[in-house]
């Protein structure tokens, strides 16, 4: 019984793999379609300060405004304990 499942799963896995191949073709087409207008490509440069420097400026400002504006108190703060704390057994007698 194990067989059989195992090749249903690889038949299932297969055919699935064929159809999104078989539907992905149109996509990456080379002929342009009508009204299709693209613009100039992006340099390395605009390109990674885009996608890498960006987002990392973007993290860096919302990490800094939360750091900044954080209004919580210290005796609400979790701070490393300096002692360690004894676990309670109790037993009954």
């Amino acid at each position: 019984m194990d067989k059989k499942n195992a090749l249903r799963a690889g038949a299932l896995a297969a055919g699935t793999t064929l159809m999104m191949l078989l539907m992905s073709v149109p996509a990456s087409a080379l002929t342009r379609d009508d009204g299709d207008d693209p613009g100039t490509g992006l340099s390395v440069i605009e390109t990674l300060g885009l996608f890498v420097v960006a987002p990392l400026v973007l993290f860096g400002v919302i990490a800094g405004l939360v750091m900044v504006l954080d209004k919580s108190k210290n005796e609400h703060r979790v701070i490393a304990p300096k002692t360690k704390a004894k676990a309670k057994v109790t037993t009954k007698a």
